[in-house]
């Protein structure tokens, strides 16, 4: 009975010495030699593993832009210092990759918003709008459950007393999962640098009286922006005045002009930098 078992112990090592034998020749006659080029463009890489890119992470970026599958701008967490790196490994032309950051086009707090009533199923976003539709007579409105907070790898969004996540812009690298994660779609993201008006509305009704019950600092539609705006830049587009920021020259005059305040200026209310808007004449009467 020992004899078996030792014999069969034997056997199997010599066994697996062989196979292992066999297995160290192969690998080394059919080795596909790795691009060293995918490791230099890896070592470039923040190494966030975000998936903004569109990529698995960060190898599977790293190995797409080494192959030619994927431009070098890609990356908004390394910006344009890290799309330049890696146009130089390349050897192409460099590009800019655009510096964009999370904007909620929503000021529906607890206080400005009617709520249908008490909420008890599960405690998110996406659980909410699939149960109730919305938790708030707005359809549109933020749910409050901070689904986009969750995903947030940054440290950029907070959920605060009036009910909304708030953006640290400061953290924000623009890498869009807040925007993927929104079951609403009221998250979208502007490049950094942007200047000009932005509607923080996305209510879609056409009825002014059906804005007005649901949220005090809704888009009624009144138009007085599109008719205010000496350059023309705004348009009504599915119930929501957009601003064409070709033509828009920060004169303020929709935000001053828009009865509910729900038209704002990128660069001074919603990223709160100190530069000066520009205020004409016309704004003032």
């Amino acid at each position: 009975m020992i004899e078996t078992i030792l014999l069969t112990i034997g056997f199997s090592a010599v066994l697996a010495f062989f196979i292992g034998i066999a297995l160290a020749f192969f690998s080394q006659k059919f080795k596909v030699e790795r691009d060293p080029k995918i490791d230099e463009v890896r070592g470039a890489l923040p190494g966030a593993n975000c998936g903004a890119c569109g990529f698995p992470g960060c190898d599977g970026y790293s190995e797409a832009v080494a192959t030619g599958r994927a431009p070098t701008t890609k990356c908004s967490v390394g910006g344009s210092a890290t799309a330049e790196t890696l146009a130089k490994i390349m050897g192409i032309e460099g590009g800019a990759a655009e510096d964009r950051v999370a904007v909620l086009l929503c000021q529906g707090a607890v206080n400005k918003t009617v709520s249908k009533g008490q909420y008890s199923g599960i405690p998110t976003c996406r659980a909410a709008k699939l149960s109730t539709g919305s938790v708030k007579t707005c359809a549109w409105s933020c749910q409050g459950f901070g689904d986009c907070t969750k995903v947030c790898k940054f440290d950029a969004l907070a959920m605060e007393e009036d009910g909304l996540p708030h953006v640290n812009y400061d953290n924000c690298t623009g890498c869009g999962l807040c925007v993927e994660e929104c079951p609403q779609k009221i998250l979208t993201l502007v490049p950094r640098t942007r200047v000009g008006s932005i509607v923080l509305c996305s209510n879609r009704s056409t009825v002014k009286a059906s804005v007005i019950k649901t949220c005090k600092v809704g888009c009624i539609k009144c138009e007085l922006c599109v008719k205010s705006c000496p350059e023309g830049a705004i348009t009504m587009v599915n119930g929501i005045p957009v601003t064409d920021y070709a033509k828009c020259t920060s004169c303020g005059i929709c935000v001053q002009k828009c009865p509910t305040k729900c038209y704002k200026m990128l660069e001074t209310d919603v990223f709160g930098t100190k530069k000066e808007v520009p205020v004409m004449e016309e704004a003032q009467a």
